[in-house]
C-alpha cells in the first residue's frame, strides 16, 4: 500500500511476514547441501573485478538466491504488490536491490541495472519473470548486458527432493536435506549495434539456459 505521498506504507502485519519468511527460509535452507559445477569462470572473473550478469528461471529463485547470499548482488525485484515483501526478505539475505520488471517499470529497471553493473556489481535476472511465460527468455537481460559491455551467466539448480507449487512458474521449494547441484553456463557476450539487435540474441541465450540445466542434471 502506499500514503498520500505515494509512498509505500510497510505494516506491521508485513514486517512480521518478512520476519517469518526470513525465519523460515534460513531454517529450512541450512539443511541444503550444496555443489557447484563449471564454477571456475564465476571465480575468475570475480577475482578480475569483472560485473556478471545472471540468468536463472523465476521457478528457481530460492536455491540459487541462498546459495549467492551475502555477496553483493543487486536483484532485480517486480514493483507489483507482494514485491515490497520479497524485497525486503532479499535484503536479509544481503541483495541489493533494483526495482521493476519487464512488464512494468521497464525504464527504471533498465536505468538500475546499468548503474549497479557500472558501480562493478553482479546482478541477477529471471527473464521469464515476473509473469511468464515460464522458461521464456525475456530481452532486458540482454540489452542491460550488451549495454554495459558485461558477460551473461546462465545459473540453473537441480534439486533431488522438492515441492512445487501450482504457479504459472512452477516455483520448487526443495524440501530438508534436499541435495542441489548449481551450474553455470558458459561466459557469454552479447556485440550488437543497437538494443532491438541485442534483443534478437535472447533466443541464443534461451537455449544456453537449456544447456545449462543439461549440465547441472547430469
Amino acid at each position: 500500500m502506499k500514503d498520500s505521498r505515494g509512498k509505500s506504507k510497510f505494516s506491521i502485519a508485513d514486517r512480521l511476514a518478512v520476519l517469518g519468511g526470513a525465519s523460515a527460509i534460513g531454517a529450512l535452507a541450512r539443511t541444503w547441501r550444496y555443489r557447484a559445477v563449471n564454477d571456475d569462470t564465476v571465480g575468475r572473473l570475480r577475482t578480475a573485478k569483472q560485473p556478471i550478469v545472471f540468468t536463472l528461471w523465476h521457478g528457481q529463485m530460492l536455491p540459487l538466491l541462498w546459495y549467492h547470499r551475502n555477496q553483493g548482488v543487486a536483484v532485480l525485484v517486480s514493483e507489483h504488490s507482494d514485491g515490497e515483501i520479497i524485497a525486503r526478505i532479499l535484503e536479509s539475505m544481503g541483495y541489493a536491490l533494483i526495482r521493476g520488471s519487464t512488464s512494468r517499470g521497464a525504464g527504471r529497471a533498465l536505468i538500475g541495472l546499468m548503474r549497479a553493473l557500472k558501480d562493478g556489481n553482479d546482478v541477477a535476472i529471471t527473464p521469464d519473470g515476473p509473469r511468464g511465460p515460464r522458461h521464456k527468455f525475456a530481452p532486458g537481460a540482454v540489452v542491460a548486458a550488451n549495454r554495459a559491455g558485461v558477460p551473461i551467466i546462465p545459473a540453473y539448480a537441480h534439486v533431488d527432493r522438492f515441492w512445487q507449487l501450482s504457479t504459472w512458474d512452477g516455483f520448487v521449494i526443495p524440501k530438508p536435506f534436499a541435495r542441489i547441484t548449481i551450474a553455470y553456463g558458459p561466459e557469454t557476450r552479447v556485440t550488437a549495434a543497437s538494443p532491438r539487435e541485442a534483443a534478437d540474441e535472447a533466443p541464443r541465450l534461451e537455449r544456453l539456459m537449456d544447456e545449462t540445466a543439461q549440465a547441472a542434471c547430469a
